[in-house]
């Protein structure tokens, strides 16, 4: 019988049938952070239990940290102190390893666990935050939960799940120029909408997704939790296992090479039958940037703001509400709005390969007076080898804040936030609204548009900036 690759990690990992649609699966790895972490494991505790595997589970401090230089357990957010301390206590008392505030390792759930080898091709991974399936970039069935599921994972190494259906999106072609994954990932989300995946795992496939590195296919997995999908997964190949060798966490030695036969089995049936199938054309996707409130409010970054359409994907309230919170009226193009705030981070586009491309579109250059600016790399190990290579100094040369790790603004718990009705261009994933700061307006794309219109002041095309 053919079988797609998630059926095949969902069979190797089956405990038993619950009935036809819901299974008991085995959890190979539990993830936990300050904000929802510690809760469900002083639960766990609390309730006179122990964490079954406790080397298998892992804990960060990374949702509500301050990420400005210098920090140290206080945060903006008035109880954002106890939530870590809680954290720590009940790491230490359960025997999980933690990675704390200073820890070398430190970082994004969803950015230090790949780059650590936590997450590895076949396993499943889950953790208490709905972008837990970027981890699927790495061939692994990864999902977000919820803290009383992590309490029983946690407890029992289990899960109750029922069996979502299997949504395959082929994307063949060549993305042009200037045109990242996080442009792609908008333009899934402008023509399916986002509720195209619900109640699917969705396995990314074609040339396209083959001829990307692991970190564009971390970028691409992760907002599809904005599709609504249970998770994503991409099959593991060479790119893959030449960005595992090595890892901390990662086999080694004659393991390693075992590892890599049973790693390389882990690919969907040529005939293998899909729930849904998908195809896009990369030639088809451009440079893109939301006008709304939801990620599927959006257009090419040299488009306008639409009428709404019979039709289309919202319904008149709904695009009537945005265009009111977002100040925007249709025709008006996107391509020359003026900006306030800047953001690079996040666990969309924080990784080395994103300040990079970011760097160069800023160095030497100057962001507009008036707009803040603000980098937060998605890890220490990150910040380091950004550092190392000097984009540190071109992101504060041209005037850009420089931070420690951890998830800052791109969400408002922190207790940071840009300023009220404030226009802020984000590479972050969620745009609705008091996403980044009580009223606060925000339009998502890739971290070189950020940095276009950081230098522009307003939104501009990165393609143009030299």
């Amino acid at each position: 019988m053919s079988r797609t690759l998630f059926d095949k990690i969902w069979d190797r990992h089956l405990v038993s049938d619950i009935d036809a649609r819901t299974g008991l699966l085995l959890v190979d790895r539990v993830l936990l952070h300050e904000r929802t972490g510690g809760v469900a494991l002083k639960s766990v505790l609390s309730a006179g239990r122990t964490v079954f595997a406790p080397k298998q589970a892992f804990a960060v401090m990374d949702h509500i940290v301050d990420t400005r230089p210098g920090r140290t357990d206080q945060t903006l957010m008035p109880t954002g102190a106890d939530f870590i301390r809680t954290t720590r206590q009940a790491a230490a008392e359960a025997g999980i390893r933690l990675f704390d505030l200073g820890d070398p390792n430190q970082g994004i759930v969803h950015v230090m666990s790949p780059e650590l080898g936590i997450v590895l091709p076949g396993l499943t991974l889950v953790c208490p935050d709905s972008h837990t399936c970027s981890q699927g970039a790495l061939g692994a069935l990864a999902w977000g939960i919820g803290s009383t599921q992590a309490e029983h994972a946690l407890a029992t190494s289990t899960l109750r799940v029922e069996k979502p259906r299997a949504m395959r999106i082929t994307i063949d072609g060549r993305l042009s120029p200037g045109v990242t994954a996080k442009d792609l990932a908008l333009h899934l989300l402008g023509r399916f909408g986002v509720g195209g995946g619900k109640g699917h795992v969705v396995e990314y496939a074609g040339e396209v997704v083959r001829a990307m590195d692991v970190e564009a296919r971390l970028t691409l997995c992760n907002m599809a939790t904005e599709f609504a999908a249970f998770s994503a997964i991409i099959a593991p190949d060479q790119t893959t296992f030449d960005y595992l060798a090595g890892r901390p966490f990662a086999p080694t030695g004659e393991t390693w090479d075992q590892a890599v036969a049973q790693w390389s089995e882990l690919a969907s049936d040529p005939d293998a039958v899909f729930d849904v199938e998908l195809s896009v054309n990369a030639a088809d996707v451009a440079p893109m940037v939301t006008w709304g409130v939801s990620p599927q409010q959006v257009v090419p970054l040299d488009g306008a703001v639409p009428a709404f359409e019979d039709g289309g994907l919202d319904t008149p309230e709904a695009h009537a509400r945005a265009l009111t919170y977002m100040d925007l009226t249709p025709g008006r193009p996107l391509e020359g709005l003026p900006v306030t705030g800047a953001f690079i981070g996040s666990c969309t586009n924080s990784r080395l390969s994103d300040l990079r491309r970011a760097a160069a579109v800023l160095k030497g250059r100057k962001i507009a007076p008036g707009v803040r600016a603000i980098c937060v790399p998605g890890s220490s190990r990150v910040r380091r080898e950004a550092e190392a290579e000097g984009l540190d100094q071109v992101f504060l040369d041209a005037g850009f804040e420089w931070r420690e790790s951890g998830c800052s603004m791109c969400f408002y718990a922190g207790g940071e936030s840009f300023g009220p009705r404030e226009r802020v261009i984000s590479s972050t994933n969620r745009n609705f609204e008091s996403r980044q700061g009580p009223e606060t307006r925000t339009h998502l794309a890739s971290p070189e548009t950020v940095a276009a219109s950081a230098l522009a002041g307003a939104i501009a095309d990165p393609r143009k900036a030299f």
